[in-house]
């Protein structure tokens, strides 16, 4: 009886610190955060990322009591900035914005640094901007159907349009345009969105499939014409311009989006928290307004909804670029 009662009391001490541990893991993760957190920014500074980063860094220090630092680790399609935040330490104080190169870069490179989907905890879709068909002003294609009917295969002149570069998401909405309404337009790569755009103005490449972020300031002063938009509906910032689903291409939807991520392993009680907390941010009529001047849908999903999005989006440019016979390897 007494070695039993020996075992026993043993037991009991091991519940009673396992039951300490765990309180103090409670108190550690209702205690966060203590410290300034750090955005990893995945894109240079100046671009639409960057931008959303800088709108949202304020009002998500405020909500979380502590600052939040921008760094911007650009380069890779954001794969350099994803490479840091896979190997950062998975306690809630480095995070990583991100944007639709997460799901693109697996189907084009065999080669990553990390596997996306098992290397990043989902927080939150922060929100979604349709591309935008946009043309030289002066060019000819004034409707979907006359780009469908310029860039058949075997037509007598090329249609061209420009991207930010090889594999960028410009680049893959064209060649999904080109799938889906069966044209052979051919790409001009640049090195950079700002480049391919200048050059769209002036006429040097009369076609592009841009963000509407970065593009739409340049069809309100007459610098661009916007032919259609890529998203399933009708944008808000603009309604009377036609989808292209509904313009003759059934199916056809690209959105550039940027999201938040937290490095695999994080608690998901940090995760959880943070993402909630952002959900309130994009909320505020500010932020809102902001975001909709650039024709950006905020949403601020869970991390379950961000996780669905991404892997639909992983598989759908899986498809893309197989079909295309696109590799950047």
């Amino acid at each position: 009886m007494t070695h039993l009662f020996q075992r026993l009391a043993r037991r009991s001490a091991l519940f009673a610190a396992a039951g300490l541990l765990a309180g103090a893991a409670g108190a550690a993760s209702a205690a966060y955060p203590e410290r300034a957190i750090t955005l990893v920014v995945t894109y240079p500074p100046g671009g639409t990322v960057d931008v959303v980063a800088r709108l949202i860094g304020p009002k998500l220090a405020a909500e979380l009591g502590q600052p939040v630092v921008i760094e911007n680790r650009g380069g890779a399609g954001g794969m350099i900035g994803g490479a840091v935040v896979a190997k950062a330490q998975p306690d809630g104080y480095t995070l990583m914005l991100d944007a639709s190169n997460h799901a693109q870069n697996p189907a084009l490179h065999s080669k990553m640094q990390f596997d996306t989907l098992t290397a990043f905890a989902p927080v939150s879709l922060l929100l979604r901007v349709p591309n935008v068909l946009v043309v030289t002003p002066s060019y000819e294609v004034k409707t979907v159907a006359d780009l469908i009917k310029l860039g058949q295969p075997g037509a007598k002149d090329h249609v061209y349009f420009a991207s930010a570069g090889p594999g960028s998401a410009q680049h893959l909405a064209g060649e999904l345009f080109n799938l889906l309404a069966k044209t052979q337009l051919q790409h001009v790569a640049y090195k950079g969105g700002g480049p391919a755009m200048i050059d769209v103005m002036s006429g040097q490449v009369p076609v592009m499939f841009a963000s509407m972020g970065s593009a739409w300031q340049h069809v309100k002063n007459g610098k661009l014409r916007a032919v259609a938009v890529g998203g399933l509906e009708r944008s808000k910032t603009a309604p009377d311009l036609p989808t292209i689903a509904e313009s003759g291409v059934p199916g056809y939807e690209t959105y550039e989006w940027n999201a938040v991520f937290a490095p695999a392993g994080t608690p998901p009680a940090i995760v959880e928290q943070v993402s909630q907390a952002l959900a309130k941010v994009l909320k505020d009529p500010a932020i809102a307004g902001q975001l909709a001047g650039i024709g950006a849908e905020p949403i601020g999903s869970t991390p379950a909804e961000l996780d669905t999005f991404r892997r639909a989006e992983i598989a759908k440019w899986q498809r893309v670029v197989k079909e295309a016979n696109l590799s950047l390897d």
